[in-house]
């Protein structure tokens, strides 16, 4: 259990991550709603409860009544020695933010998965301070809604190698999105920084201030009011596709957090990935596009 006081207007779930070091954002939330966390001796179920300077919160939480990870089956494309390339489900978050987020991952497929191969992320990617590091072996990160390729490292001196490749835009990426309306050109390069939205912490803009990002499209196919688009970003920013598009005004198909219309899933996919392995060979691993595109279109 642990007490302190609080500062002012801070969020309830946001202190009980400070409170209570490696729980994410989201299992925070969970506790509260579970009656786990107390403000001033009462039970509140708001995540977004306002705290006042005058505020005491308690935490408690037992590590044992922590649902178990469950098992996901994902696609694997390519594997030797030094990575595993999947195509990762839509909905699936790449990694958690917090050692105690009981919900499946990439990162805790891969786990599973060396586990299986004896081999373990303990041996290969050893966590800093103990306990288990929620990204290890993580490379890149999709969206929770977005599907398609990715690559994970099973060394460190894999993830150096490949994430190094990333960082000087060495890798080439390849998406395909479904966008409401028709673009005015077929192939055009969109040009515009891309920031933080202080309204809204969890989303990004295009703003003056922010950094340059740069996305390519070209349009496969035009349907009634739908487009069928092939992107390619040329730098990495958090959103950049779905901000891009949305600041256009053609948002992707599903993104609602961007302005688009409501569907059964977010219509963005990570088609290719084009990078040098550790073993120095250059190679493309592609993701079929998912059936719903090809419907959608219909």
């Amino acid at each position: 259990m642990s007490n302190l006081e609080l500062s002012r207007a801070q969020r309830l779930d946001q202190k009980v991550v400070e409170l209570v070091p490696g729980v994410s954002r989201a299992f925070a939330a969970k506790l509260i709603e579970q009656g786990k966390v107390r403000v001033n001796g009462e039970v509140t179920p708001k995540p977004g409860y306002k705290l006042h300077e005058a505020d005491r919160v308690a935490v408690e939480y037992d590590v044992s009544e922590l649902a178990a990870i469950p098992h996901i089956d994902v696609p694997v494309l390519y594997e030797d020695a030094d990575c595993v390339v999947i195509s990762k489900p839509v909905g699936v978050l790449s990694h958690s933010k917090g050692a105690f987020n009981p919900e499946a991952t990439v990162a805790t497929w891969l786990r599973e998965h060396l586990l299986k191969h004896k081999n373990t992320l303990w041996e290969v990617c050893p966590p800093k301070g103990g306990g288990i590091d929620e990204r290890a072996g993580i490379v890149h990160r999709l969206d929770r809604a977005t599907s398609g390729v990715m690559i994970c490292a099973k060394t460190p001196a894999a993830l150096k190698h490949l994430q190094r490749q990333f960082a000087q835009r060495r890798v080439k990426k390849t998406y395909v999105a479904v966008v409401s309306g028709q673009l005015p050109h077929e192939h055009a390069i969109i040009d515009m920084p891309i920031e933080r939205n202080p309204k809204r912490p969890q989303t990004f803009r295009v703003g003056a201030n922010g950094k340059p990002a740069k996305t390519q499209y070209h349009v496969v196919r035009v349907s009634g009011e739908l487009t069928e688009l092939e992107l390619a970003p040329q730098t990495g920013r958090t959103h950049q596709l779905r901000v891009h598009l949305s600041n256009l005004g053609h948002p992707i198909v599903g993104d609602e957090l961007y302005g688009g219309r409501p569907a059964e899933r977010l219509y963005l996919h990570a088609r290719e990935l084009e990078i040098t392995l550790p073993n120095r060979e250059r190679r493309t691993f592609t993701a079929a596009t998912p059936p719903a595109f090809t419907d959608i279109m219909k």
